[in-house]
């Protein structure tokens, strides 16, 4: 994995749930590859080329962004990537740590967001 790039996995809730995470990351990070969509699916992924520095200071989510169901998030990538994704959700939703994983070049912080 590149150094600019931060992969989002999602699971619980439902494709909606995910797209509400995915849109609150976009203020930060910019335009994903692609939106979760699949309906059926139960965990969904988007990818974010964090180089792009949308919002470096982050216009992200309002607070507005509801969830119907409890979203376990996994963020990785580059330790100030995982920092800044990790700061946007939890201003965003509620949300409990549940803990990170650090490797030599990236990181890998697990969140539990709540409706």
């Amino acid at each position: 994995m590149s150094g600019t790039q931060l992969t989002v996995t999602l699971s619980g809730g439902g494709a909606d749930d995910a797209r509400a995470v995915v849109r609150a990351l976009e203020g930060t990070f910019g335009a994903p590859d692609e939106l979760p969509g699949d309906e059926k699916a139960t965990v969904h992924m988007a990818t974010f080329d964090s180089g792009t520095d949308a919002g470096a200071g982050g216009s992200a989510g309002e607070g507005g962004e509801r969830l119907s169901a409890p979203v376990t998030v996994t963020v990785q990538g580059s330790p100030e990537a995982v920092r800044r994704a990790s700061d946007t959700l939890t201003r965003v939703f509620t949300a409990r740590d549940d803990g990170v994983a650090s490797g030599d070049q990236e990181q890998e912080r697990q969140l539990l967001l709540v409706p």
